[in-house]
């Protein structure tokens, strides 16, 4: 149990924040999980590891990602003035190369020779196989069949990379699964392979370290706002699927109480329907190696999780997020996936920026709230990755909107006639 005594020094010596978190692996793995937590902590203090990451963090991976004043949106919404954390912007078009490059320096370190990794809708991919290529490693990317059938420009980054990709078919074909396929391939090379997990999830000390890793988002957002704005934000907002994106902006503002924070989840189609939102719609169990909430049955068994963004389509969340939700000091909402293609399509025509439909379920929360709020009240959208992977998704709704459309007007003039 935590003893922590401000809401940054979690998790605990045995990796839990809270009742959530842990270590919950194979034998087999014990020892190599626990090496990878003496080698971070031994990276951490280390000037050595601080300098390289800071020198590649500038020139390989594109940092400072810029704060953007959203004028024409913050206009049209009519209320809060809204910015954006342009990770969008980094080297491979998201945040997801933040951890990346943390975690290939410690493969390195201890001697590694071969990357793993699991992703959705391929962005930790595109960040894992550029890395691995970067440090001269072999690199294979386990990815859900269905997601790589609607993700297929980052599946051909990935092997234009040098990166393996293998399908994975079991189950529902998407993120879950393919970090049980990972896991598996960990247990049995444990030798020379370092796996990546792509987000705050798995055991500790992944949780801990992907989090550690994507904080720069939030260092670099407190102090470009204090610079454009001569004090702190108001509300941030992020989206959450595993939620790396969203500790990455939360964390370095987790003990200043005026700051609100929002985690907006998948509600896909409904949260009496298909969903991803494992906080609303979830119950605590045990998947992935950490205790968290889970989108499961009655007696265990974990559903399949839905959302239009391949993101944001996993049936967990990162058990930070589940302490920080049950103590109270973020609050989680839930976007469908309609919601989520009008925002998309709304920040495209108004501010020219094309979102990753992961962040667009943050977009749209923002449209919802801002026009209920001052002017002077500052709001923060991490905007963490880029919408060219999700083009065949988007015109695939645009096409079957269409559709509908002509099917109720040929009803409509029946009824007419």
């Amino acid at each position: 149990m935590s003893t922590a005594t401000t809401l940054r020094k979690g998790p605990d010596i045995n990796g839990f924040f809270g009742h959530f978190g842990g270590r919950f692996v194979a034998e087999t793995l014990m020892p190599l999980v626990l090496e990878l937590q003496e080698e971070y902590a031994r990276a951490r203090n280390s000037k050595e590891f601080v300098d390289e990451m800071d020198a590649l963090r500038r020139d390989f991976v594109g940092r400072k990602s810029p704060l953007y004043l959203a004028e024409r949106l913050t206009e049209q919404l009519g209320g809060a003035k809204v910015y954006l954390k342009r990770e969008d912007l980094l080297h491979t078009g998201a945040h997801k190369i933040n951890n990346c490059l943390g975690q290939i320096l410690l493969a390195k370190r201890m001697g590694k020779t071969r990357i793993i990794a699991e992703t959705g809708a391929g962005m930790h991919g595109v960040a894992t196989a550029t890395v691995a290529a970067r440090f001269g490693m072999e690199c294979v990317v386990y990815m859900g069949s269905v997601d790589i059938h609607r993700q297929q420009p980052n599946v051909q980054r990935m092997r234009l990379l040098g990166a393996k990709v293998i399908p994975v078919t079991s189950g529902a074909g998407t993120l879950k699964d393919a970090m049980n396929d990972a896991l598996r391939d960990w247990v049995t090379n444990v030798a020379d392979t370092f796996y990546i997990i792509g987000t705050v999830a798995g055991p500790h000390p992944y949780p801990a370290m992907v989090r550690d890793f994507q904080s720069i988002i939030g260092e670099e957002t407190r102090e470009q706002i204090i610079e454009r704005e001569g004090r702190l934000p108001d509300t941030l907002v992020a989206c959450v699927g595993g939620g790396s994106n969203a500790l990455g902006l939360f964390h370095p503002f987790l003990d200043d109480k005026s700051v609100a924070m929002v985690g907006v989840e998948a509600a896909g189609e409904g949260l009496d329907k298909r969903h991803a939102a494992s906080l609303k719609g979830g119950t605590p169990g045990i998947l992935h190696g950490n205790r968290t909430f889970l989108l499961q049955s009655a007696d265990g068994q974990i559903q399949d999780a839905h959302s239009i963004s391949a993101g944001l389509d996993y049936p967990g969340i990162g058990p930070e997020h589940a302490w920080l939700n049950e103590i109270g000091r973020v609050s989680y909402a839930a976007i469908t996936d309609d919601e989520a293609l009008e925002a998309f399509h709304t920040l495209c025509r108004i501010e020219g920026i094309i979102p990753a439909l992961e962040t667009a379920h943050a977009i749209a929360y923002v449209m919802k709230v801002a026009p209920t709020l001052p002017e002077d009240h500052l709001i923060v959208i991490n905007l963490s990755g880029r919408g060219d992977k999700d083009m065949s998704t988007v015109l695939a709704a645009m096409d079957a909107s269409a559709e509908n459309a002509e099917k109720n007007a040929g009803k409509a003039v029946k009824g007419e006639a």
